[in-house]
């Protein structure tokens, strides 16, 4: 290049630099969410979130998944059934209960819950430790309500996975109970724009108020039954169901065997089986049922597999290999981040990661949210999917989870589309009805975004957000209405 080209270079890019220096560049407009989220109150934002249009919730457990209000109100309603509960309330260190005193029903624990035919089987001095739930003083029933909810900084993972659910107990025993549970979540879902709902509700264990076994078939009919009812079809809400093991227990083998049958021949209402229970416990590692299911799968062709996976602290291969297993959806996932090869692979599917955010703090398996993966999974294109899992006992809601993704994370509005997208795309129900799910999702998409665009926030002057203690503790807010906490005053 010549001394003269070069001097020509250089003066044509300093003119250059001058114009776009002096010249003020057009700049794309503004994404209507984003305008709205960075001036919104966070109540004004949970407002929205409350009202916009939801997709489905794949990863909950269903008797984790009510309130303690609606366990008590149910509980007392059990009566028409035959169904009378006790719970313990002192404890007199009787010298009877003996090898009891750690087991499933450790003998040392506040409100335990039996049915009375279990009551009555108890010595005079353990009768004298309980009362009859509707016999419960102010005092005791707050203690109640309080002592299946984590509501203590000091409560986390222990106190969920070792005192929760042994003090339902013999709650649990009632598929009566149960499927009142279910349509409470169906109407709050609802309530909250939520149109699919795949919760994991077993159909085995349940018993006559004598304590008599009742059949999963006759289960699967009582639930069937319940959902025919009008004020569960109001709700707008499509179930399916799957089952789940406990994947430490001696018989979970045998448990999957008995549930792959089931599922399959209950099809129009059970989806899949689901492997629970403390990954932290090596009993279930997911490699030990490798060969089982390989040999279900040469019997069963209508039985889906979505397995926790990685609901654990330690770097490990557990969702790797329950992708071995057979799985289409994990959840919880919180250590695939420290899988490097599989993490690149799960870019763009086949499988999803079911997103547990307000599980996963109060079980301490993130100190805080910015160590959780969720955004990393998101912005790799890694399918994933936002979900409750216990919610009750978080006291919480599917609002919550939305709230806390936009507010750690600052997701954007195709995000948000994307995430209720994939909780469709990813169930596990038949493609005529997930193709109907999603058109429906789409279109009430559509004019909730219209609406908004055109008339801002008054769009939602008529929405009153049904809160819960977990939004109210961790974000203050707990202004919403007179319906804030849906509980009585105590």
């Amino acid at each position: 290049m010549s001394a003269y080209t070069r001097k020509l270079s250089l003066t044509t890019t300093v003119f250059l630099l001058s114009l776009w220096h002096n010249t003020s560049v057009a700049q794309p407009p503004q994404h209507w969410f984003e305008k709205f989220k960075n001036s919104a109150s966070d109540t004004e934002l949970y407002t929205f979130l409350y009202a916009m249009p939801k997709g489905g919730d794949l990863h909950h457990h269903m008797t984790g998944s009510a309130l303690s209000e609606w366990w008590y109100e149910l509980a007392l309603k059990q009566q028409e059934h035959g169904y009378r509960y006790y719970t313990k309330v002192t404890i007199s260190n009787c010298s009877e209960y003996g090898s009891n005193a750690f087991g499933y029903r450790p003998y040392l624990l506040h409100f335990n819950n039996l049915l009375e035919s279990s009551y009555q089987q108890l010595s005079d001095c353990e009768k004298s430790e309980y009362k009859r739930l509707e016999d419960l003083s102010e005092h005791e029933l707050t203690a109640w309500l309080n002592s299946i909810r984590l509501d203590e900084d000091h409560e986390g993972r222990d106190e969920f996975f070792q005192t929760h659910w042994q003090r339902l107990d013999e709650l649990m025993n009632s598929p009566y109970l149960v499927a009142e549970i279910l349509v409470k979540n169906m109407q709050a879902f609802g309530a909250e724009g939520l149109i699919y709902m795949e919760p994991m509700m077993g159909a085995s264990g349940y018993t006559t108020p004598d304590g008599v076994p009742i059949k999963p078939d006759d289960v699967a009919n009582i639930y069937r039954q319940r959902l025919q009812q009008s004020d569960a079809q109001k709700t707008g809400v499509t179930v399916r169901l799957q089952e789940s093991i406990l994947r430490f227990a001696a018989n979970a083998e045998q448990q999957l065997r008995n549930y792959f049958d089931f599922v399959s021949r209950n099809n129009d209402l059970y989806l899949a089986v689901n492997m629970v229970g403390r990954e932290d416990n090596d009993k279930g590692h997911p490699l030990r049922f490798k060969q089982t299911l390989r040999e279900l799968r040469r019997s069963y062709n209508n039985v889906k597999l979505s397995i926790h996976a990685g609901e654990v602290d330690e770097p490990n291969f557990h969702v790797r290999d329950t992708i071995l297993l057979g799985a289409d959806r994990i959840g919880h996932g919180v250590n695939l981040i420290s899988d490097d090869d599989l993490l690149r692979q799960m870019r763009y599917g086949p499988y999803l990661v079911e997103i547990n955010l307000i599980s996963n703090l109060l079980l301490e398996y993130v100190d805080q949210y910015n160590q959780h993966p969720f955004p990393e999974y998101l912005r790799l294109g890694v399918p994933v999917a936002l979900s409750t899992d216990d919610r009750g006992m978080w006291d919480s809601n599917i609002t919550d989870e939305f709230f806390v993704a936009v507010k750690e994370f600052n997701l954007s509005w195709d995000e948000l589309m994307q995430l209720n997208h994939n909780s469709l795309q990813y169930s596990f129900i038949d493609a005529s009805n997930k193709k109907a799910l999603i058109a429906t999702y789409e279109q009430r998409t559509a004019q909730f975004e219209a609406s908004f665009v055109k008339h801002g926030f008054e769009s939602l002057k008529h929405v009153s957000p049904v809160s819960y203690g977990f939004i109210c503790d961790q974000y203050q807010l707990c202004d919403f209405s007179q319906n804030t906490n849906n509980r009585p005053q105590q």
